[in-house]
């Protein structure tokens, strides 16, 4: 019970810091300066963030990125060592934001949000 509270906890942290700190600095900032996640979706997905209500995918991008942080925070504190613990973090940070970003990519795909070439 502990864990589930603490992960809840951590997950509120991150979201406002996230939110706070980054999101909102960048809602209306459409063409310059585009965070690292916006970027990814463009190129892997061919994302047309034109299409798109850019205020509303980064509170999407703030959730997703909140949560994964979330999970991987959670995973790496059930261990003790902390050797083990910055290598499972390292191990698993790559993979959890890649299926993430592919939920992501793929949702708005499907939405067809897409460039048209």
């Amino acid at each position: 019970m502990k864990e589930i509270i603490f992960s809840i906890i951590t997950f509120l942290i991150v979201f406002f810091i996230y939110r706070f700190m980054i999101i909102r600095k960048l809602k209306n900032k459409k063409g310059e300066n585009k965070p690292i996640e916006v970027m990814i979706l463009e190129r892997i997905y061919k994302i047309d963030i034109k299409k798109l209500d850019y205020g509303r995918l980064l509170q999407v991008i703030c959730l997703v990125s909140s949560l994964d942080i979330t999970i991987i925070i959670t995973l790496i504190l059930l261990f003790d060592s902390f050797k083990i613990q910055l290598l499972i973090a390292l191990l698993l940070a790559i993979p959890v934001i890649l299926a993430s970003y592919s939920f992501i990519g793929k949702y708005y795909v499907k939405k067809g949000m897409i460039k048209d070439e």
